[in-house]
């Protein structure tokens, strides 16, 4: 029965990235001349296993191009030569090419061949310049090292299938290396009655012929069972293997149907798989705690339903307390399971940190630079979506930092400073939001030219008195920067405000602290799911509206407050010496044609982005937790409303955007919207 190979090839790309990461991340640890074994082993490993992955599945150019690797780093690994700034610069763009080829066959396209084929031929050429180290002094020179053939002994231990180690693969190994046949002995194999089917009870005779195999070659595809299994390689000399040759030909022409000796020369042929269809969904490594914690969970709300099914077979009116003792149970059990589900989601921050250290180098040595990074908190844990959309904000922050934050070294020696700069990214859970710090000991924000360039470009109106807060935010303005020069990595005026935009749609903030001369920091709060919502419910009119609780600063009652109205027709309430704009959602979103009266209604203060507003509400209904759904998905996307979810009772809640909603609330908010689709103004003569 034939195997489709189809079906491990999600696992072996996730497998493979990893092994990617491992590399990248060793490899930034490596200095010239100090080829430290135990990195040097790990990177070698790494790139072992693609290579034989890839060659079981099919995916020869990757195997070729990281065979190649493997040969470099195992004579770096055996000491027969130096570890260099070339060779690790060569290693790292390794990396970046087997990302990429790994995401076309992944995407069920074809790997694209020449930048592999350009890095390649790179690598041939520091291996044919011979070794820079000095070969071992314990080396010897009883057998050769290259042969035309070799012949293979190989008895593996009985648990070798439980550890994963297939045999099957390592004789593919050594098909790649020239053209290999095998002879499998059952002297061990037991009578059926006493075997044990995860046992392996054959060994092999092999041998394989090619031009120039050496015996380190050999060694490799044995590398991760060679202490749990007894080896011997030999070489053939030439006139051995001529009579081997001749008498194998000879009893292949007298014997042409001989199935009585197992060959493996069928193994050289390895599939080959150019299109599949890709995977969806993409996987978790969860933890055991984590699974042991949901099924004991699941096994309580098990004992709570059959208690309660109980109860209801035959219920009588002296067995209500009991009934509600059993649907307290129930939705302590059902929030246990909701909380240990989302535990599943949570992945270190780490999976995002790690990839700054590489990109960090690469741009210290385009701007000419020296930067070091530290990482704060890596394992603190957010959702899996939150991390995977976070990951482009952090990356623009970041090369902003290193762009316009970090002076040069003569620079910072100018001004008393180490010549080398810190980055710092700094993860940390408050509440129930995760927050992230980006902070760097550069030059900080110029105040004064940050405001001449917004009023240049028509951002800022000129004399207007604005905070250094309100200042910085200008950065955040579509098409502003203060760069003069046009670069791969800052100055065209975009991104920050996509930066912003982001941010705020996962439901997060974003502001900045700056002292010029010392520093800056950018400040990014985030929730911890995009799935769940501590809110609390609100009534206008006849509609029910969710406001996230953590956006909530107060809430107060109309009576005896005094309302002021600005120019342009916005009412605005004065809140401990701070004016407040009020939005009116019945006018919002046209759901009421009745006046609002003021003296009879609540008033909730809520903010984002360090700007506030004030929403008059009917009534403060319940807090609880809402399973966020998707209006645009399920309907069409309403500005101000950040998406719905169902009522206990079933009727649908809105849920307020507050950001979406504070920038509705300036002085022609209303103006704004009556141009949307969403208005419907509540004086006919109004509009």
């Amino acid at each position: 029965m034939s195997i489709d190979m189809e079906q491990f090839h999600q696992v072996f790309f996730e497998e493979s990235l990893e092994g990617l990461d491992i590399m990248e991340a060793s490899l930034m640890e490596l200095q010239e001349g100090q080829a430290d074994s135990e990195i040097v082993n790990s990177i070698f490993r790494a790139a072992h296993s693609i290579k034989g992955g890839s060659a079981t599945f099919g995916f020869s150019a990757v195997a070729d191009f990281t065979h190649v690797l493997e040969t470099l780093l195992d004579e770096v690994r055996q000491k027969t030569r130096d570890i260099t700034t070339e060779i690790i610069e060569l290693l790292l763009q390794s990396v970046d090419c087997l990302r990429d080829q790994m995401s076309a066959l992944e995407q069920g396209e074809s790997a694209d061949s020449a930048q592999s084929h350009e890095l390649k031929a790179s690598f041939m050429k520091i291996l044919e310049s011979g070794n820079e180290a000095p070969a071992s002094s314990t080396a010897t020179d009883a057998s050769p090292t290259i042969s035309e053939g070799w012949t293979i002994y190989f008895k593996p231990e009985a648990d070798i299938v439980k550890s994963g180690n297939e045999p099957l693969r390592m004789f593919r190994e050594l098909a790649q290396l020239g053209t290999l046949s095998t002879v499998a002995n059952l002297d061990a194999l037991p009578s059926f009655n006493e075997l044990a089917p995860e046992n392996c009870y054959l060994y092999w005779e092999l041998e394989l012929h090619g031009s120039d195999i050496s015996e380190a070659q050999i060694k490799e595809a044995f590398e991760w069972v060679e202490d749990e299994s007894e080896i011997r390689i030999t070489a053939i000399d030439a006139a051995s293997e001529v009579s081997a040759t001749t008498d194998s030909e000879s009893e292949d022409e007298s014997d042409p149907t001989n199935d009585d000796k197992p060959s493996g020369s069928a193994l050289s042929e390895v599939p080959k798989s150019t299109s599949f269809s890709k995977r969806e969904s993409a996987s978790i490594r969860v933890g055991v705690d984590k699974i042991d914690e949901l099924i004991n969970t699941v096994g309580e709300l098990v004992i709570t339903q059959s208690m309660l099914s109980a109860v209801g077979q035959d219920f009588q009116m002296d067995q209500l307390t009991r009934l509600q003792e059993g649907l307290n149970q129930l939705a302590q059990n059902t929030r246990e399971l909701q909380e240990s589900v989302m535990r599943i989601r949570m992945l270190p921050i780490s999976v995002s940190f790690n990839r700054y250290p590489r990109m960090i180098r690469d741009l210290s040595n385009q701007l000419d630079k020296k930067v070091e990074l530290v990482l704060v908190g890596e394992q603190t844990e957010l959702d899996k979506t939150v991390l995977e959309k976070i990951g482009d904000p952090l990356t623009h922050l970041v090369r902003n930092s290193m762009d316009h934050g970090i002076e040069t070294p003569a620079e910072r020696l100018l001004s008393g400073k180490s010549e080398t700069g810190t980055i710092t990214l700094k993860a940390s859970h408050q509440g129930g939001n995760i927050v992230i710090e980006i902070i760097d000991d550069g030059k900080g924000l110029d105040r004064e030219r940050i405001l001449e360039k917004a009023i240049e470009k028509g951002l800022q109106e000129p004399g207007d008195k604005l905070s250094d807060e309100q200042i910085y935010q200008l950065v955040f303005k579509a098409g502003f920067s203060t760069a003069d020069v046009v670069s791969d990595v800052s100055g065209r005026g975009v991104g920050m405000d996509v930066v912003r935009r982001n941010i705020h749609e996962l439901g997060g903030t974003i502001s900045i602290q700056s002292i010029q001369g010392v520093g800056s920091t950018i400040t990014i709060r985030l929730p911890l799911t995009l799935a769940i919502l501590d809110g609390q419910l609100a009534k206008v009119a006849d509609q029910i509206f969710v406001f996230p609780l953590v956006s909530i600063i107060e809430s107060m009652e109309m009576r005896g407050v005094e309302v002021s109205k600005a120019a342009g027709g916005c009412d605005l309430i004065k809140l401990r010496d701070e004016y407040i704009p009020i939005v009116y959602l019945t006018e919002v979103f046209g759901i009421s044609t009745q006046p609002v009266i003021l003296h009879e209604s609540l008033l909730v203060v809520v903010e984002s982005n360090n700007e506030k507003i004030g929403v008059v509400i009917d009534d403060l209904l319940s807090q609880q937790q809402i399973v966020i759904k998707s209006l645009e998905e399920n309907y069409q996307k309403v500005k101000g409303i950040s998406g719905a979810t169902i009522l206990g009772d079933g009727r649908v809640a809105l849920i307020a955007d507050i950001g979406e909603l504070i920038r509705l609330s300036g002085t022609t908010h209303l103006k704004k919207l009556r141009a949307g689709d969403n208005f419907i103004p509540a004086d006919p003569q109004a509009a």
